[in-house]
């Protein structure tokens, strides 16, 4: 289990971090606990790593609307148009992304995965999908040039 542990942690947070932001240590955690309590349901261990994504995205996405809901954001704490530190840093762009809009951003741009695949661990039809990536790239685009 440890040796488990070591390889499945840093493949998780990585998967997590961009999805829900600060909170992406307890996005890792709880995914962890997820993958944990249902190992015994994983029928095909070669299919491992996209198991594993499946439920880190979906813990990523619970643990950042959970923590979406609890944090209302705060006037002050929105960079405004033209402050150069926003076109700087990635994160704070991410930031103001809705928790589904950042996990089609991470799972189409930073993993790879095509529409199919993105929607299928998302849990909505394709269509759908690549609806929120195109939206999630607007946001994000007009965040960046803001």
């Amino acid at each position: 289990m440890d040796e488990l542990l070591d390889r499945l942690t840093p493949y998780i947070a990585r998967i997590c971090t961009p999805i829900a932001l600060a909170d992406g240590p307890d996005a890792t955690q709880e995914a962890l606990v997820a993958v944990f309590r249902s190992l015994r349901s994983l029928k095909d261990p070669q299919a491992l790593y996209g198991w594993v994504r499946a439920i880190a995205v979906r813990e990523a996405v619970r643990v950042a609307r959970r923590a979406a809901r609890a944090r209302p954001a705060e006037l002050a704490d929105v960079p405004e148009r033209g402050d150069p530190q926003l076109a700087a840093d990635i994160e704070d762009v991410l930031a103001r992304l809705s928790p589904s809009h950042r996990a089609v951003l991470v799972l189409r741009d930073v993993e790879g995965l095509d529409e199919e695949a993105v929607a299928a661990l998302l849990g909505v039809p394709a269509g759908t999908a690549k609806s929120r990536l195109h939206r999630a790239r607007m946001s994000f685009r007009k965040a960046w040039s803001a």
